[in-house]
Order: structure tokens, then sequence, then C-alpha cells
């Protein structure tokens, strides 16, 4: 048998290092469990607005910044009367974290607290019938004792709880880092949404619309991404690889050397676990993913802290089985509000699937005419509930008829 641990946290990934720092900076013993070697290198890009990672004094950590922050919402060159063909400007800096900075910026704090780096696969977990603790076996047989274990294996985590409500909706992705025979975007330019479809037919218009994310990485080199806001099943790999070559190849522009190829996909309407389960989730396991944005690293970071001072508090207690510690942990991550918001964000989402490409176009272009402080705070998930609301009202006053008219309609579900 194993010495026991305060905390076990599954997983090798940004989620898991997040809240194993967290968790050591309040003095807990704490060990790491993943089935590949911690230090290996992360395959994904992990983009973030700069305002946020400044909060939190962490813009160190970023490998590459834009100031020339833009996004296309018009038809395209076949529509150059289009008012909304022009770039939309964000006026709002974008980073891209250096991937080896930021994982070797986790693994320091957990070295720091001491926490164990452990290799191995979770298999099963129970509850020790004599002090209501945890009971981790792992698939080569070892067993782990633990006063709480905490999953953060992703979305395809196999010990989590949590209820069946039919089709998941994934934000799907295919990118490449590489060299071009032309410049795929402007020098220096980052774009985070180009939704112009001029090299597309008007039958394939009617198809699930995609998007162009982009940016100029330096040095001739050039980071671009096609992908699909959500689907259920999602866009396949193969289409959006083609749909990415077509963009390009309507530009005048090859791929002319890969560097790397990117592969994403991010549920974005996961059902949250069941929360009175003795298990406690982070990350993509809890259903963190924003379903307004697809992203999660800016979440991790602010919440994190709350999270593991929650868990401590609720530690204080020496005799407090892991039903209690995960309860604390649960209310911490998901209280009521941030339920209620993701709720909300979600009836939104559900909206957007059921538009086809020029409502989405436009939806898109009236939603960035919302103050700057309004359309950030959706998109990274800092608005207070009332604010949410009211951002949403001024966003119904702002959209022209087609969208009012969608956003009225019931929503599409996954």
């Amino acid at each position: 048998m194993s010495s026991p641990h305060d905390v076990i946290v599954l997983g090798g990934g940004p989620a898991a290092l997040c809240l194993a720092a967290a968790l050591a900076e309040q003095a807990l013993q704490v060990a790491l469990l993943a089935p590949h070697d911690l230090r290996a290198p992360w395959p994904n890009t992990y983009g973030i607005w700069v305002d946020e990672v400044e909060a939190l004094g962490l813009a160190h950590l970023l490998e590459h910044r834009w100031s020339h922050t833009v996004s296309y919402f018009g038809a395209g060159a076949a529509d150059p009367a289009d008012p909304a063909n022009a770039a939309t400007a964000h006026g709002r800096d974008y980073g891209l974290f250096n991937r080896e900075g930021l994982q070797q910026h986790w693994l320091t704090a957990c070295e720091r607290g001491g926490v164990a780096l452990l290799q191995g696969q979770a298999e099963r977990l129970e509850l020790d019938p004599a002090g209501g603790g945890s009971v981790l076996h792992t698939a080569a047989g070892s067993v782990l004792h633990a006063r709480l274990v905490v999953d953060a294996t992703g979305h395809g985590s196999a010990l989590l709880r949590r209820p069946d409500r039919g089709p998941v909706a994934g934000q799907a992705a295919y990118g490449v880092v590489g060299r071009f025979s032309a410049p795929p975007v402007a020098p220096g330019q980052f774009v985070l949404m180009d939704y112009r479809a001029d090299h597309l037919s008007d039958e394939e218009r009617r198809e699930p619309p995609t998007f162009l994310y982009a940016m100029d990485l330096g040095g001739g080199r050039f980071f671009v991404e096609e992908t699909s806001l959500a689907l259920a099943p999602p866009v396949p790999y193969a289409v959006l690889q083609q749909r990415l070559e077509r963009r390009l190849a309507h530009r005048g522009v090859a791929i002319t050397a890969v560097e790397h190829e990117e592969f994403c996909l991010f549920p974005m309407t996961l059902p949250l676990p069941d929360l009175d389960q003795p298990l406690l989730g982070f990350g993509g396991a809890a259903a963190m993913v924003h379903p307004a944005s697809g992203y999660m690293v800016g979440s991790l970071l602010r919440r994190a802290p709350a999270v593991a001072a929650a868990v401590a508090a609720a530690m204080a207690d020496p005799a407090a089985p892991s039903a209690a510690l995960a309860r604390a942990g649960w209310q911490a991550l998901w209280p009521e509000p941030e339920r209620f918001r993701r709720a909300f964000y979600l009836f939104g989402l559900g909206k957007l699937m059921g538009f086809e490409e020029a409502r989405l176009r436009h939806h898109f272009a009236a939603f960035f005419r919302l103050p700057a402080v309004e359309w950030f705070g959706f998109l990274t998930n800092t608005l207070t509930t009332p604010q949410l609301l009211g951002a949403m009202l001024r966003l119904f006053a702002l959209a022209p008829n087609d969208v009012r008219a969608g956003l009225l309609l019931p929503a599409r579900r996954p």
C-alpha cells in the first residue's frame, strides 16, 4: 500500500498541472498521476486575450503578442459592396502561450510544492468504507490512497459521472504551422474569425459554416486553422483541411512547408458532471470549456486558486470524507451563478448552431459592435449575470432583422 496523499490529480495537461500547483500552494500533499511522462511536450497551441494574462501577472509566458487583431464577417470578394466585408478591428491585444514555458511554469510550481509526479493509468475508484477516503486502482495493479481524487483527464473522463443528454456538439479545428507561397494574413496580423466564404459554392454555403483562425508568427511562419463553431457530430478533420486548402488557394496561397499539424476537438455542450459525487473534476472533465468561445486556459488560471482554497479549507477537518471534500470543490467551481451563466451561454450557442452562413456572419458583425468591455467579458466569461443579460439585450437591439428572427426561433439541439 502506498503512503496516503491529501489529493491525487489525474491527468497531465494544463488543467491537471494548473490545479495540482494551486493545491500545493495550499500546503497540501499532492500527487499527479498521468499515463504518460508529465514532462512530455504538449501538442496543441493555446491562445488567450492579453488582458487576461496581464491581470494574472503571467504575460511573460506569452510567446507571441499581436496588437493588429481583426475579424472578417463580410461575404467576401464576390460581394465587395457589403459594408461588413472590411476587417472588424478588435482593439485588444491577443497572445499565444509559449507551450513549453506554460508547462514548465506549472511543473516548477508543482516541484516547489512537493507534488509527486506518478505515471500510470487510473482504472477504478472506490471509497474506503472505514474512513470514507478514496482508493484508486491503476491498470498496473497499484493501489493509491488519498483523501480526495480530482479527475482532470479531459472530456473523455472514464471515472466522472455525468448525465447523458444525447449528442455533444464539438468545436473542431484543423490547423497548420508552416510556410506559405504568399502571406495568408497581413504582416503582424492576428485573425480571430474570418467567415468570408467566397471560395465556396452556393450549395456549400448551405452546409455548416466554418471560419479561419490565423496569425503571423514572424520570420515567414504562419499558423492557419479552419474551425467549426460547434456541431454534433463535429465537422470531420478531412472536411476542415479541404476547406482550409481551398480558402488559401482562392487567395493565391499554397502551403509550402508544414512544421506542425494541429487537430482540435472541444466539447461545447458537455453536460455538467454530477455535483454530488465524491470525485471532483477540473478542466474539460468538469465541462469548463467556455460554450461561447471554446477557450479554457484563462478560466483554469482564474478559478484554480478558489477551488484549491475551498478544498484546503474543507480538509481542515481531519475526519472529512472524500464526499465532503469533493462537495466543497464542486461548490467553488460551479456555484449557482456560474451554472446559470453557463446555461445562458449554451442557450445562445444552440441558437447560433442553427444559423446559416450569412446569418452567422451578420450576428458576429453585430456582436463586435457591442462595447469592448461587453464582448470581451462575454468571450472570457468574466461578466456578472446582470452584465451578461444587459449585453445580450443590447446585442438584440443592434442586430439586423434576420439575426433577431433567428434568435426568436427555437434553439437547435446537438
